[in-house]
């Protein structure tokens, strides 16, 4: 068999395993399909996962490193701020979830990363840019709302309007965004 099949059949058996939770297995099948194709990143990835449900960060933050390393995309960068986060290494977090949307402006966990450590580090106007980028590419009412929160934090009330009356426009059941609304126009 080659290794590319072989890589492609433990990947998927890893998959199988993580989804029914067996943790053990999965970081089998997905070390095995790392020995097969040490230069694709899914498996690294599988086995960070393997690791963050185990609550093993740092063998976490290792494959995630080296998922990146192969390919450089969105979801390790993303996870690699979520274990800075998680180990109280903020402005690491804050630069990891910034690289993840630099590639991929609609990664929610990115976003919602960057906006818990932008609030955390009084760094809000620094992700107001990759709020408006996220909303480019997907105009997404959360995202929306959230901009208007950001907006609003940081006193520019009439750009935070603008936001809510788009979001209310299409959606004027919003409740949390007319409430917000009518704070932000009172």
């Amino acid at each position: 068999m080659s290794t590319h099949i072989d890589y492609e059949i433990n990947k998927e058996l890893g998959e199988c395993y993580l989804f029914m939770g067996d943790f053990d297995k999965a970081e089998t099948y997905y070390q095995k399909a790392a020995a097969a194709a040490p230069d694709q990143a899914d498996a690294y990835m599988g086995l960070a996962t393997v690791a963050v449900q185990k609550g093993d960060l740092d063998t976490a933050r290792a494959h995630y490193a080296k998922a990146a390393e192969l390919k450089p995309f969105d979801k390790p960068l993303a996870g690699l701020g979520l274990i800075a986060m998680e180990k109280g290494v903020h402005d690491e977090a804050f630069e990891y979830f910034c690289q993840a949307l630099g590639i991929n402006p609609g990664n929610m966990v990115a976003i919602n990363g960057l906006v818990q450590e932008g609030y955390f580090l009084d760094r809000l106007e620094e992700i107001i840019p990759y709020l408006k980028a996220a909303l480019e590419a997907d105009d997404a009412e959360p995202v929306r709302y959230t901009l208007a929160g950001c907006l609003t934090a940081l006193g520019r009330d009439e750009e935070a309007k603008m936001e809510l009356e788009a979001l209310l426009g299409v959606n004027p059941d919003n409740q949390s965004a007319r409430e917000l609304y009518a704070r932000v126009a009172a």
